[in-house]
């Protein structure tokens, strides 16, 4: 029977390792893939074991072992040296005993299978099938997305929440935006369901909470790099708080769907403008304070925005490209 052996870091996982295992498996009966995670790296070693199975979901064939490590005893190093691959060929001679393959594509798999007196099984060393590296990727994960499988995409994918109150250009900045980034947009719900912002109940707030999620949830699928959500959950509550004096029993996942890695909030500088279904500018001014404060109660954090139309989209374009390193 042929056992072979598979290691790497992973971080992350892209597709060459993706067509490494795929050519592995072509040629061994059983593939050990050993995720080896320094305690000093910040993705953690489960969350590279969940994406190769999330990858290979029905391959019977393809064991995952993973290998947390301190870096004093194995050392960390992508470096094909003789003496790093002894020092790791003997702990993976503790670790799979049987083994009679290691599949690389590296020149240090020559060494490691030497030490160990096993086959090595050599793929794409010149990177030609799939031109890309993981440090590569580190470097602007962003600038690399196409090489990434679906799973890994899903882990880099980040959310943007554009807040503020009525009339401070919240939807068509994160709409203008969605077009000149690798995004894609979950526009307002209220506006839709609510024809007017004088009339509503809590019934139909909460409706607006609950379907606002399930579009942020569907947008998920797409896999674009980024989600510009136009308002989110807290809006809503901040709606049922000037309104009805109390916050809206939601569900917790809820505000698990609605959790983003940035919010921008625009400031009510703006100048107002009534379209017959907003609040009168006094009622508009003071929800700015009720949002405000309702972001406060549930602890989150944001960055004020504003300036006129063009300066509040400059603005928070350069603050999307800054903070996830976007070219």
């Amino acid at each position: 029977m042929r056992i072979g052996f598979t290691f790497g870091k992973y971080l992350p996982f892209h597709k060459g390792h993706q067509a490494l295992i795929d050519f592995a498996l072509g040629r061994l009966d059983v593939l050990y893939v050993i995720v080896c995670a320094s305690e000093r790296e910040t993705i953690p070693v489960a969350v590279r074991s969940k994406w190769i199975r999330d990858i290979f979901p029905e391959e019977s064939r393809l064991q995952i072992m993973e290998l947390v490590y301190s870096e004093e005893i194995l050392p960390n190093t992508s470096v094909s040296s003789r003496e790093v691959s002894k020092v790791w060929a003997e702990h993976f001679k503790q670790l799979l005993p049987l083994v009679n393959a290691v599949v690389t594509s590296e020149p240090y798999g020559n060494f490691v299978a030497e030490y160990m007196d096993i086959q090595h099984i050599s793929f794409d060393l010149d990177r030609g099938q799939v031109p890309i590296s993981a440090s590569c990727i580190r470097q602007r994960v962003y600038d690399h997305w196409d090489y990434l499988p679906d799973p890994v995409k899903a882990y880099y994918q980040k959310k943007v929440v554009f807040l503020g109150t009525e009339s401070t250009g919240k939807s068509s900045i994160a709409a203008a935006l969605a077009e000149r980034l690798p995004a894609v947009l979950v526009p307002e719900m209220g506006r839709d369901l609510i024809a007017d912002s004088n009339h509503f109940t809590p019934d139909l707030l909460e409706k607006v909470a609950l379907t606002h999620a399930w579009e942020i949830e569907k947008s998920l699928i797409v896999l674009t790099p980024l989600v510009l959500i136009d308002t989110n959950v807290h809006i809503t509550q901040s709606y049922a708080r000037s309104r009805f004096s109390n916050y809206l029993k939601l569900p917790a996942k809820v505000y698990e769907q609605n959790r983003a890695d940035l919010y921008l909030y625009l400031t009510a500088d703006l100048p107002f403008e009534q379209d017959g279904t907003r609040l009168e500018e006094n009622d508009r001014n003071a929800l700015d304070d009720s949002h405000r404060q309702t972001l406060a109660d549930f602890g989150v954090a944001y960055v004020e925005v504003g300036g006129n139309w063009r300066e509040r989209m400059e603005k928070c374009e350069a603050i999307i490209r800054d903070c996830f390193d976007l070219r």
